[in-house]
């Protein structure tokens, strides 16, 4: 399968945290000529490329995505909600998908200001100000959705110049892809340790897959791949982070310096480019809970820099995702597993 279908099928569609098993059956067909495939009974998805059996690494990336719940029907169709990691100002005008008995398309208004009052015009966008219109009756909508069904966005994937693209749920769709790209590339590669590669459940409301699954698996070493803030325009300009260069290795107390190191050797010997960032403490990924499973876990984090995080349009580019696929590939080709005690002690 070509990477940018890959990613295109598991972007528009959708997997809310708690519901991941909905992208279950893509990434079953993508993954199944690599290995064992699994769901286990939380929703994180397993993929268990066999080495030489030598020792183990977990490679990650969160399957779930922002989303909305209904907290309420109201009259004329309408429906209130509450958002899980979206910003209220990226709602209004969006399409949605809401998830009841039946999938229905909504649209998030919010009113026109010429008839707003002064009040609603000084007045921040907020959750609470804003209603989903189906164009249901209050009746006809109780008939399909119920108060706690999941809301997603609504998005369209579309291939912008210089091989960026933008959908909602790149984050952390590229992740998977990424891993795609790794497990496509050590078809090629005599590789001694075994390989899990899990799409992660819940990450989104606190990494809570990750901590289960580190504990099941227990692996030698653990590598998270998110998303990261692009430094851009409308970026965070404090970082160096360009669509188009590469991978982000990230540096901080959450990530092993020793792998770090590593992984860095391999980037330059490939000619793989990446950028480093700095995170001081939490890294708001997978990686800060890996690491702290059972006796501790040597950890890495390598990054997509992506713009308009948490949105419907946000914005990656494929060789990017590609890259960070094919670096963790070299880096597993290089770990031998009689070179795992001196690499991972300090």
């Amino acid at each position: 399968m070509d990477s940018m279908q890959l990613l295109k099928d598991l972007c528009i569609n959708h997997s809310p945290s708690s519901r991941e098993d909905m992208l279950y059956p893509l990434v079953r067909e993508a993954f199944s000529p690599f290995g064992d495939i699994y769901i286990d009974h939380m929703n994180n998805v397993i993929i268990h490329k066999r080495g030489k059996g030598k020792g183990s690494i977990m490679i990650m990336a969160h399957a779930d995505e922002v989303f909305l719940i209904v907290t309420e029907i109201c009259e004329g169709g309408f429906l209130r909600f509450k958002g899980i990691g979206i910003d209220p100002k990226a709602l209004v005008s969006q399409e949605v998908v809401v998830h009841g008995k039946d999938k229905i398309l909504g649209i998030i208004g919010i009113k026109p200001i010429y008839i707003m009052s002064n009040d609603e015009k000084k007045n921040g966008v907020t959750a609470d100000s804003l209603l989903i219109d189906t164009g249901y009756s209050k009746e006809g909508l109780e008939s399909i959705v119920k108060v706690g069904d999941f809301i997603t966005l609504k998005g369209e994937f579309v291939e912008l110049l210089n091989k960026n693209i933008s959908c909602k749920a790149i984050d952390d769709r590229a992740g998977i892809t990424a891993m795609y790209e790794c497990a496509r590339e050590l078809q090629n590669i005599n590789h001694d340790l075994d390989v899990y590669f899990v799409c992660s459940c819940q990450e989104e409301v606190g990494h809570r897959g990750a901590k289960m699954i580190s504990y099941s698996l227990n692996p030698d070493i653990g590598i998270a791949i998110d998303t990261t803030f692009d430094s851009g325009t409308m970026g965070d300009t404090e970082r160096e982070n360009i669509l188009g260069n590469g991978p982000i290795i990230c540096i901080g107390p959450n990530l092993h310096p020793k792998l770090n190191e590593k992984i860095m050797k391999v980037g330059r010997e490939h000619r793989i480019s990446y950028g480093v960032e700095v995170e001081s403490g939490n890294t708001g990924t997978d990686a800060w809970d890996i690491q702290i499973t059972r006796s501790g876990i040597p950890t890495l984090l390598i990054s997509i820099p992506i713009k308009y995080m948490h949105t419907r349009v946000e914005v990656a580019n494929i060789d990017d995702i590609k890259s960070t696929g094919r670096l963790i590939a070299k880096f597993i080709g290089k770990l031998k597993s009689e070179d795992l005690e001196d690499i991972l002690c300090f």
